[in-house]
């Protein structure tokens, strides 16, 4: 702790105006020109890392039934959109399967190599 107490805002802004003091106007200038330039990159970094979240549309779509429709109509819709179900279950199983049988193929590739 003994190295703390040598440190203290007054010695260091005592410091720094002996520093400059020291200096030629002109190294004073490019100083000034250096820091401002570094300072203006800096904002640009800062300002320019600022990405709005784009708006993204919550559309919910709902079907619209008449209040006289009988039991049997619902559970004749429900089998239509049941076998829709499955065609678009089937689909993105066949799509799966074909996309894992191309990662099969990298792998024993890959593996014939050596990797």
């Amino acid at each position: 702790m003994t190295f703390l107490r040598y440190l203290s805002p007054l010695r260091a802004l005592r410091d720094l105006r002996a520093y400059l003091a020291s200096r030629k106007p002109y190294e004073l200038w490019f100083m000034m020109l250096a820091l401002v330039v570094t300072m203006i990159i800096l904002v640009m970094f800062v300002k320019d890392s600022h990405i709005e979240s784009p708006y993204k549309r919550n559309i919910i779509y709902v079907e619209q039934w008449p209040i006289t429709r009988t039991d049997e109509q619902i559970r004749a819709q429900q089998k239509i959109d049941q076998a829709k179900k499955h065609i678009a279950e089937a689909e993105l199983e066949k799509k799966r399967a074909a996309r894992q049988a191309e990662f099969k193929r990298l792998d024993d590739k890959l593996e014939s190599w050596g990797f």
